[in-house]
């Protein structure tokens, strides 16, 4: 759906990005994410046309972005960080402005835009001056002009800055709903968000790519060993003892107990072992109960501030 390959952005002698390479599947929600000046926002305007790179390529739905703009950008729906409103206008007028830019035919206007102020909660507010708004029904007017036109493609940049915690949930369940539809990719700083919304998510750091993959997979990767937690019914010790018998163990102990003889247990082992099969097999041969395990992956935080930080790390 959306292909990126080899892209570079220089202004003067800075690379803002620098050989950037990444695709996007056809109804894929992918996280984007970097600290400030990371070269998320250039690469986001490169994909929607309002820059041009130095050098290679952004197809989306099989049109090169230089060869193809018009279509390219029939494609797109795009909310920036700030959101691209006419404060004087009413939020109706604003979005049958844009409906009439994107050439959706005048017949099929109200139905589509009745339909995404439902969608975005703005309905109430449609005969509203944008300026009288807050700003979180500012960010909702500007995620409604994105999806107008019905666009295959939606690209968000911190599409939740400036919501309350309860507007955050409902945006965040209505672009998980636009993912049925609609390729998505997300830039957002917060990451937790980002965890539960995207499947896979890209790093950038420095202009260059650092990770793409699942938060899954990237934990795994980069975490230097599994963790577990497992609730185990049996004897304290006897349980200590089978598990550090397993191979691949490397560290246990016991955290809680809920009643007796049952008892959570921590356990760590080599990066690249999955013990829990092993760990099943014994605890059956004992005779003891597994009623709880739950992998302890890193945190999608704790993946970002690692890559940034042994980033840092080889500069110095």
């Amino acid at each position: 759906m959306i292909e990126i390959q080899n892209l570079t952005k220089i202004y003067g002698q800075i690379k803002a990005i620098n050989n950037v390479s990444f695709t996007v599947e056809k109804g894929e929600i992918l996280g984007f994410l970097g600290p400030n000046g990371a070269g998320k926002s250039t690469t986001m305007n490169i994909i929607t046309g309002y820059l041009s790179s130095t050098s290679g390529s952004v197809r989306v739905c099989g049109y090169d972005i230089l060869e193809h703009p018009t279509e390219v950008k029939k494609r797109i729906g795009f909310l920036p960080e700030q959101p691209p409103v006419y404060l004087d206008m009413t939020v109706k007028d604003f979005l049958n402005f844009v409906a009439d830019i994107k050439l959706v035919p005048k017949k099929k206007q109200k139905a589509q835009i009745d339909d995404i102020m439902e969608l975005t909660g703005i309905t109430d507010h449609r005969n509203r001056l944008i300026k009288n708004l807050s700003k979180g029904y500012r960010q909702r007017v500007g995620l409604a002009q994105a999806l107008v036109g019905n666009p295959e493609v939606l690209i968000l940049d911190e599409p939740t800055v400036g919501l309350d915690p309860k507007q955050i949930i409902e945006i965040r369940r209505l672009i998980k709903a636009l993912g049925k539809e609609h390729t998505i990719i997300l830039s957002s700083h917060i990451l937790p968000e980002v965890s539960m919304v995207c499947e896979r998510v890209v790093i950038i750091n420095k202009g260059e790519i650092a990770a793409v993959d699942t938060p899954e997979n990237l934990s795994r990767h980069i975490g230097k060993s599994n963790r577990l937690s497992v609730t185990i019914t049996g004897p304290r010790n006897s349980v200590l003892g089978k598990i550090r018998g397993i191979g691949g163990v490397t560290y246990v102990e016991p955290v809680e107990s809920t009643e007796k003889e049952n008892t959570t247990y921590v356990i760590e082992s080599e990066k690249d072992v999955d013990i829990r099969k092993s760990l099943f097999s014994a605890m059956a041969e004992a005779g003891y109960s597994i009623l709880e395990m739950k992998s302890l992956s890193m945190s999608l935080e704790d993946i970002f501030l690692q890559l940034i930080t042994e980033e840092k790390g080889v500069e110095q």
